[in-house]
C-alpha cells in the first residue's frame, strides 16, 4: 500500500505538574511536563497518521514548534516508501539541510524537533505496518537496521561493517529474547518516588506503596546540601532495605569536585549509580569523577545532545551508563547508533524516561536492544514514573517492577484526543482554569 504524507500538525502541550512539584530535582525546580506534538496526516485508508513528540518542562515548547514548523515541508508530499527505504538518508535529509543546520548542528531545540518528526514516521511506518515499533525493528535484517544509522562521525570508534557483525551474531536467537521478554517483561526501575519537591513523609509512603507493589529498584534526586544528601539517602534507604537498587541524581548540580565530594558523603549508602554529576558536555570531567568515586559508577546522557558527545563519553571512559533520551536525540535512527557504540563498548543502556511520553517510547528502546543489539539485560533497568500515562491511546503497562512489551501497532506515543484539547497552551481548559 503506498503512503503518501499530505501534511502535518504541531501543537504546544503543557501539563501542569509544577503545581504538585512531580519531576522537580535540584535544577528544574518546577517542571511542566509538556511537548511539542506532532501529526503526520496520510492518505491511507481510515485516516492512519503518524505521531511523535518531543519532551520538554513548560517555557520552550514554542521553540520546538517552530523547529518542527521549519523541518517538517522537508517531508511533506514524500510517500512513506520514499522515507523509510532509506532511513538514514531520511535522518541526515532533517538533520543536514543547509541552511537550518546553522542553527544546530544536531543539538538544541531544532534536533528536540528533529526527534518529533523522525519518530512520528516511525510511528506512521509501524502503523502500516501493522506492529509496535520494536517488533518492527526486531523484524529487519542486520543489513537493514545498519541502514536506518548515519555513521557520519562515528567511524573511529565503530564501522558499518562492525555493526553489522555485532547484529549477525545475535540474529539467529533473537526469538529466544522475545519469547523471554514477553513472559517475563522488562526490569524496571522507579522514580516518581523521590522528587526533590516532596517532603520526607511522601517519599516514605511513595517508598512503602512502590515496595507493596513489587518494586526493588528506586532513583532519588539529590543536590547541592551535602548534609541534606545524606539525610534523604539515609531516609529512602531505611524505607526499601539494603538490598534494593538505590540510585542518586543530580541532574547537573555540581562541578567536578564537587561532584567527587557528594558522592564520597552518600557512598555509604550502596549506590547502583549516580546520574548526571556535572555538566553532560564535560566529557573529561565525567572521567575525572568516575575515576575518582570508582567504585561508585557514573551514569549520564538525558541531556547529551547526540551520538557525537556519547561517543566520545565511552572512548574516554567516562560513563558506566548510557541514559540517552529519544527526544534529545534526533529520534530513533540516533538511538541506534548510540545502541550500537554501547555493545561496541560494552556499557549498559537505561534510557531516560518518566516525563511526558518518555515511558511509552523507551520501552520500545530497550525492547529493540535486548531483541537486536546486545541481547543482554544485566545491570538494565528502564525508568519509570508514574505520572499522565492515562493521557495515551496506548500506555505503559508495568507489573511488578517490569514493563509489560507494548502490542499495539506503532511507537506508543499517541494521545488522546480529549488530553490534547485540554492541555494545548494557553487555550486549553487546564490553562484557562490556571
Amino acid at each position: 500500500m503506498s503512503v503518501t504524507i499530505t501534511g502535518f500538525s504541531v501543537r504546544d502541550i503543557r501539563t501542569p505538574t509544577s503545581r504538585t512539584l512531580a519531576g522537580s530535582d535540584a535544577v528544574h525546580t518546577d517542571p511542566d511536563y509538556s511537548a511539542a506534538y506532532v501529526v503526520l496526516h496520510t492518505d491511507a485508508p481510515g485516516g492512519v497518521a503518524g505521531h511523535g513528540m518531543t519532551f520538554t518542562l513548560g517555557r520552550g515548547t514554542e521553540i520546538c514548534v517552530a523547529g518542527v514548523r521549519a523541518l517538517a515541508p522537508l517531508i511533506v508530499g514524500r510517500t512513506l516508501e520514499s522515507l523509510t527505504d532509506d532511513m538514514a538518508s531520511t535522518w541526515r535529509l532533517l538533520t543536514s539541510e543547509s541552511q537550518l543546520r546553522w542553527i544546530g548542528p544536531e543539538k538544541g531545540a531544532i534536533h528536540l524537533a528533529t526527534a518529533a518528526l523522525v519518530n512520528a514516521v516511525w510511528d506512521l511506518w509501524a502503523k502500516v505496518a501493522g506492529k509496535p515499533v520494536w517488533r518492527l525493528v526486531g523484524g529487519m535484517t542486520p543489513e537493514q537496521i545498519v541502514g536506518c544509522v548515519d555513521f557520519r562521525y562515528l567511524t573511529d570508534a565503530i564501522t558499518r561493517d562492525e555493526a553489522l557483525t555485532m547484529l549477525r551474531r545475535l540474529e539467529p536467537t533473537r526469538a529466544e529474547r522475545i519469547a523471554h521478554i514477553e513472559r517475563e517483561g522488562y526490569p524496571a526501575y522507579i522514580t516518581s518516588a523521590g522528587w526533590m519537591g516532596y517532603p520526607d513523609e511522601q517519599v516514605r509512603e511513595l517508598c512503602r506503596a512502590a515496595l507493596a507493589a513489587g518494586w526493588t529498584r528506586f532513583k532519588i534526586k539529590v543536590g547541592r546540601d551535602a548534609a541534606e544528601n545524606v539525610r534523604r539517602c539515609a531516609l529512602v534507604r531505611e524505607e526499601i532495605g539494603p538490598d534494593a537498587w538505590l540510585m542518586v541524581d543530580a541532574n547537573q548540580a555540581w562541578d567536578v569536585g564537587e561532584a567527587i565530594e557528594h558522592v564520597r558523603r552518600i557512598e555509604p549508602f550502596g549506590l547502583h549509580w549516580v546520574e548526571e554529576p556535572t555538566s553532560p558536555d564535560d566529557i573529561l570531567g565525567h572521567a575525572t569523577i568516575r575515576n575518582a568515586i570508582a567504585p561508585v559508577p557514573v551514569a549520564t546522557g538525558e541531556h547529551a545532545a547526540n551520538r557525537v558527545i556519547f561517543k566520545q563519553l565511552m572512548q574516554a571512559g567516562a560513563i558506566d551508563f548510557a541514559q540517552f533520551d529519544n527526544c534529545r536525540l534526533g529520534g530513533l535512527n540516533e538511538a541506534l547508533a548510540v545502541l550500537l557504540l554501547a555493545a561496541k563498548f560494552g556499557v549498559p543502556v537505561c534510557p531516560h524516561a518518566g516525563g511526558l511520553g518518555l515511558c511509552e517510547y523507551v520501552q520500545h528502546i530497550s525492547l529493540i536492544d535486548y531483541v537486536c543489539i546486545s541481547g543482554s539485560l544485566e545491570r538494565r533497568a528502564i525508568e519509570f514514573a508514574d505520572h499522565l500515562h492515562e493521557h495515551f491511546v496506548d500506555p505503559v503497562v508495568v507489573r511488578g517492577n517490569s514493563y509489560v512489551p507494548p502490542s499495539a501497532p506503532g511507537f506508543s506515543i499517541e494521545m488522546r484526543p480529549e488530553s490534547l484539547d485540554e492541555f494545548e497552551f494557553p487555550h486549553g481548559a487546564a490553562w484557562r482554569q490556571a
